[in-house]
């Protein structure tokens, strides 16, 4: 049986606290952090909270997209972002179907916008899409009549999971007693391959939305240029990027972006960039550790870091993706299912 109200403004902490209606989230898609003012960030943040309770329910079921189609276009392999998507959609009560590029006739030769011009004559309802391109979300979003949500782009961005990366900050400090709805006065690390990374990308533009000082640290090869212009401040010595940060968020070494020699080795690479307990301790006493997976255990970061009980919420950044997907299909339908103030 269905637990939750079916009126958007269900999570009523949320009243009066942003504009009414679709004045709260103008915008039909999801392509990126970037289109997001601060209070449009604070919205889908406080919309997922009511979706974290349900889903900690024995049941788990909402019918508030009942009757609805949600494609997940995923043109590049995944396992964490389409299973969440997946369950966000049916949590919800939508008829969701799943298109691995394997089975599409893009192995065929058929073009991007043939593709969209395909689905689109499917009726989705709404349609989320990875792809190995950046600025294909878009592409696609330009050629559709239903609401498109990015679950990853090339390099570009990945704006859900810097959502639930944001949620799932929030959750830790409040279980701390530090409840606030933003991250201001807070200073994140985050180290890795941030040249080939969307989650970077999306996690600097949200996290300094919502105050935080965000400091990037990698080898100089995978240092993108201009960091300095998107408000972050760049490091190559670990030690020193971690010199006081409340959080440290690890990213993994994309390879299969890579081409050429960017690192000497792994080894080398875990000697100057892997988080370590005795590295760690360098940070703020009990900062938070952060990875959006998959992690490569003994590379960028040590089991024994991975796993800690009370530092490491890398399990509960999976759980708020459920919770944010939800959110973000539930507000970007609004204008589809016809609701008052939104249609």
């Amino acid at each position: 049986m269905d637990q939750t109200p079916t009126k958007p403004e269900n999570d009523h902490a949320a009243a009066g606290r942003f504009p009414e209606g679709r004045l709260a989230f103008p915008h039909r898609d999801l392509t990126g952090i970037g289109q997001l003012e601060r209070h449009e960030i604070l919205y889908l943040l406080a919309q997922a909270q009511q979706w974290v309770t349900l889903n900690r329910q024995s049941a788990k079921h909402a019918g508030l997209l009942g009757g609805l189609t949600i494609i997940n276009a995923f043109f590049e392999n995944s396992t964490r972002t389409l299973l969440s998507f997946e369950i966000a959609g049916k949590r919800l009560g939508a008829d969701v179907v799943n298109m691995h590029a394997a089975q599409s006739s893009v192995k065929k030769g058929e073009t991007l916008i043939d593709t969209a011009i395909t689905l689109n004559a499917m009726r989705a309802d709404a349609i989320v899409i990875r792809h190995g391109s950046s600025g294909a979300t878009q592409l696609i979003a330009d050629k559709v009549d239903c609401p498109v949500l990015n679950a990853g782009d090339g390099q570009h961005e990945h704006p859900t999971q810097a959502l639930l990366d944001a949620l799932a900050l929030r959750e830790a400090f409040a279980r701390r007693g530090e409840v606030s709805e933003d991250f201001t006065g807070r200073t994140i690390t985050i180290c890795g391959d941030i040249l080939h990374s969307r989650v970077a990308r999306s996690n600097i533009l949200c996290l300094q939305a919502l105050g935080a000082s965000v400091r990037l640290c990698s080898p100089p090869a995978l240092m993108p240029a201009g960091v300095e212009a998107m408000g972050a401040e760049p490091f190559y010595d670990f030690d020193a990027a971690l010199d006081g940060a409340d959080v440290v968020m690890m990213l993994r070494l994309q390879q299969e972006r890579m081409s050429g020699q960017f690192i000497p080795s792994a080894r080398e690479y875990h000697h100057l960039y892997g988080l370590t307990q005795a590295r760690l301790s360098r940070a703020a006493p009990n900062a938070l550790v952060m990875h959006p997976g998959p992690m490569n255990r003994g590379v960028e970061i040590d089991s024994e870091v991975a796993d800690m009980i009370d530092r490491s919420i890398i399990t509960q950044q999976v759980e708020m993706g459920v919770a944010i997907r939800m959110a973000c299909l539930d507000v970007l339908t609004r204008s589809v299912r016809g609701l008052e103030g939104w249609a």
